[in-house]
């Protein structure tokens, strides 16, 4: 997650300016954020887990006066914080989570270890139903959902939009974008590749759009990929490139899918909002992990 995001909620006026949000938001209001980065959580043991939790935990509850607070469950610690931090400032909280499932999916296929570490993060989010009353606004981002932490169990009060209609573009770059704001690199990569911008733009079109996130949807093109074929002026499967995940291998033997046979798939849209632990096919998971796109 960008730490444009803090930055918004932060109130920081002057980063966003000439950009369309500073004339959409009149107030700028300085909430207090937290912000918790689960995507260096992988290979931990319970007892790890917990150690990092309270770590993430331990600068806010300094910042808030929360010290002699460090010893209780990672849970109470965040249920104190956001009660806190809202009766110094004020104002409603904002919490922040970048890729809340990063560890579970990193255990996916260990049935004796998943359920064990799953438990430990439903602990911890749980305060995020109970506080209510003292959040502004709350946002996870994240590959799938898992059955004790979606909408049907801990967190209820949160609203999945993964696949709603007004954030069908929130995560990539549309081609309207990419045309409007991105001409002059296209340019000098269409010359590096020795082909008509025509050719670069068909080409670009080929290797990095094709994900949707609804219907109708615009085209979204891999954000990641595109911008390393116009920062280095080369066409090349970056996104490939950056390295598959332990789990999407380990996926594939559970369902004996290999490499070869992954494309010309069919899934039903119910499949997607099935919980990873109870997965019929593959197909969703490497189109929310972005390794295929669909039609």
């Amino acid at each position: 997650m960008p730490d444009r995001d803090t930055d918004f909620f932060a109130g920081k006026k002057d980063l966003f300016k000439g950009l369309v949000i500073e004339k959409l938001e009149t107030e700028w209001t300085e909430y207090p954020v937290l912000h918790f980065d689960m995507s260096l959580v992988k290979h931990l043991d319970k007892e790890k887990l917990n150690e990092y939790l309270v770590w993430q935990l331990r600068e806010y509850n300094g910042k808030y006066g929360l010290t002699k607070n460090n010893d209780a469950e990672v849970n109470v610690q965040l249920a104190d914080l956001i009660k806190r931090a809202y009766e110094q400032t004020g104002w409603q909280v904002v919490v922040l989570i970048d890729e809340y499932d990063a560890l579970l999916l990193d255990v996916l296929h260990e049935e004796e270890n998943l359920p064990v570490l799953r438990n430990v993060m439903h602990n911890f989010y749980s305060p995020l139903k109970g506080c209510d009353p003292y959040l502004r606004f709350v946002f996870l981002t994240g590959v799938t959902k898992f059955a004790q932490l979606s909408m049907s169990g801990t967190l209820n009060n949160i609203s999945n939009v993964s696949m709603l209609k007004p954030y069908a573009a929130i995560c990539g770059i549309t081609q309207g974008e990419m045309l409007e704001q991105m001409h002059e690199y296209i340019e000098r990569l269409a010359v590096a590749q020795e082909m008509t911008e025509e050719e670069t733009l068909r080409k670009l079109k080929e290797k990095y759009d094709g994900y949707h996130f609804t219907w109708p949807s615009p085209d979204i093109y891999n954000p990641f990929s595109l911008l390393n074929a116009l920062e280095r002026r080369r066409i090349d499967n970056y996104w490939f490139g950056s390295g598959m995940p332990t789990y999407l291998i380990e996926m594939l033997r559970k369902f004996k899918v290999s490499p070869s046979a992954i494309g010309m798939k069919k899934a039903l849209s119910t499949s997607f909002d099935a919980p990873t632990e109870r997965m019929t096919t593959i197909v969703p998971l490497l189109y929310q992990s972005g390794y295929i796109t669909c039609l």
